[in-house]
């Protein structure tokens, strides 16, 4: 086992070096894991060459790039923390995340992405060693860590903020390094395998789940710095991809863009496994993906706080249901009370907690915040709601502070989500609470159509009415174009529930 994540690429540029490992867009060659290995030796020596020392932060404001998964590991010899963020985030969120990292640099995918050259611009940023990068001054008056963080912590991963102020996570080498084992082996990862790795590397799915397992399972990528659905249909049909994972959001794209096509079932030979999580999963977009690609639509529970999954399905397991899976090795979930915080019967529904290997360090330089999720005995109040069935199958119901409560009664949006979901002409929808003078709250349904459809809502209401108690059902529908997401594909429920205030 690795104990710092760069060593996950130490073992492929001793055993196989000229083996491929990146696959690029069409008309750029290929990188093998030597290649990799070179950019990293430049990216290191530059970090040294700037006087970044052990426990330091490296913003990388970053779209996926080859250079990009360099700088990672060139942190990691280093002794520095990368702190990745998606340069397609607002300059507010930018400098926002820079500050709260107290970054010593920044780094910037300028080559491959417009807007990443952008943000470098505004930092007057200059040409890297690293082909395509650039990067900002040194900040003199930034602190490292003390120890033992300063040699435990790999990354700095910051929430979506998609329910409350981001913040950063510290996560920790052995908790990546133990995670991207347990995911290639969930999934029986090989280096025959190639991964579309558009999922970005500055989310813990993107460098746990696909960049570090893919490191030590010596698999390919082919590296795209963003989702396309034409593009992922060509690597599908001639470029040999056998795995491909994302958020719901990546699957409802994908689904929307067959169905304008008049595509049922994409070409895709090399195709064995198929995997969402990062959100929850809808019934009916399981069942259409699992249609067009004649395969299981794996699902698994993670979070940034625990560098990875902690539930997945089982390889081989076809269910009919929205199951997040199994426990994995390391990992340890109960279902609690939430005011409590007793432990909760199999079946019953509370507040997930967790402990275990890949739990973090806590919010950086955030004491309030981390003691605010912290309980005794190491579990960390994880805010989602779910249920434990009594062979061992997780559920996950939606988020505690989503929660409506109307008529006195609970509420769970995910719920009243799924039998939306199931009306004529709709995409996906997102439900949120409204408050009202009494104490109550208005159930609110954003609604987002498939290409082409309209929305009944006098149909509507009477289809509700056969699947869902009164008091569950919406009192109002609002058609949107497309649902608000994070870039990693969250829907952001304060931005609607902003926007039903000012209904």
């Amino acid at each position: 086992m690795a104990q710092r994540i760069h060593q996950l690429l130490q073992r492929w540029l001793q055993e196989s070096p000229d083996r491929p490992f990146i696959h690029l867009q069409h008309g750029q060659p290929s990188l093998t894991f030597a290649d990799l290995g070179a950019l990293t030796d430049a990216a290191e020596a530059e970090l040294r060459a700037l006087a970044v020392r052990p426990g330091d932060r490296v913003l990388v404001v970053a779209e996926n790039c080859p250079e990009h998964a360099a700088l990672i590991l060139a942190c990691s010899r280093v002794g520095a923390w990368s702190c990745g963020v998606n340069a397609r985030m607002a300059p507010a969120e930018v400098d926002a995340f820079a500050a709260m990292a107290d970054a010593r640099v920044l780094y910037f995918t300028a080559g491959s992405s417009v807007s990443a050259a952008a943000h470098g611009a505004r930092h007057a940023a200059v040409a890297s060693v690293l082909p395509g990068m650039q990067h900002s001054g040194v900040r003199e008056d930034a602190t490292v860590e003390p120890l033992p963080l300063r040699d435990e912590v790999a990354a700095l991963i910051f929430t979506s903020g998609t329910t409350g102020t981001p913040k950063g996570v510290m996560v920790t080498h052995d908790a990546l390094a133990h995670f991207a084992r347990v995911s290639a082996e969930s999934r029986a990862l090989a280096p025959d395998d190639r991964s579309y790795a558009f999922v970005p590397m500055t989310h813990i799915f993107g460098l746990g789940t696909v960049l570090l397992a893919s490191l030590h399972a010596g698999a390919q990528l082919v590296l795209r710095p963003q989702f396309d659905p034409s593009d992922l249909l060509d690597a599908l049909a001639h470029h040999g991809v056998t795995q491909l994972q994302g958020p719901p959001a990546l699957f409802s794209r994908l689904l929307a863009h067959l169905h304008e096509k008049g595509i049922t079932h994409p070409t895709a030979p090399s195709l064995r496994y198929l995997y969402t999580g990062a959100g929850p999963l809808d019934l009916t977009l399981k069942h259409r993906a699992e249609t067009a690609f004649g395969q299981t639509l794996h699902h698994g529970y993670g979070l940034s706080e625990y560098a990875g999954s902690v539930h997945l399905t089982r390889l081989g397991e076809q269910r009919g249901d929205t199951s997040a899976g199994y426990v994995v090795d390391g990992a340890d979930v109960q279902v609690t009370d939430p005011v409590t915080g007793q432990p909760l019967a199999a079946g019953e529904r509370g507040e997930l907690w967790l402990r275990g290997r890949g739990l973090m360090r806590g919010y950086f330089r955030d004491a309030p915040a981390t003691h605010a999720v912290m309980r005794d005995g190491g579990w960390y109040a994880s805010g989602d709601l779910g249920e434990l069935h009594a062979d061992g199958a997780l559920f996950v119901v939606g988020r505690l502070k989503e929660m409506i409560i109307r008529s006195g009664f609970n509420v769970y949006p995910a719920e009243v989500e799924l039998a939306l979901n199931h009306l004529p002409g709709v995409q996906r929808s997102a439900v949120v609470g409204r408050p009202e003078q009494d104490g109550n709250e208005e159930i609110i349904a954003f609604i987002e159509l498939t290409s082409g459809a309209t929305f009944d809502e006098e149909a509507a209401r009477e289809r509700l009415r056969d699947q869902l108690a009164a008091y569950k059902r919406p009192s109002r529908f609002v058609v949107v174009t497309e649902l608000p997401t994070s870039h990693n594909g969250k829907v952001l429920k304060r931005q609607l529930q902003t926007i039903a205030a000012a209904l």
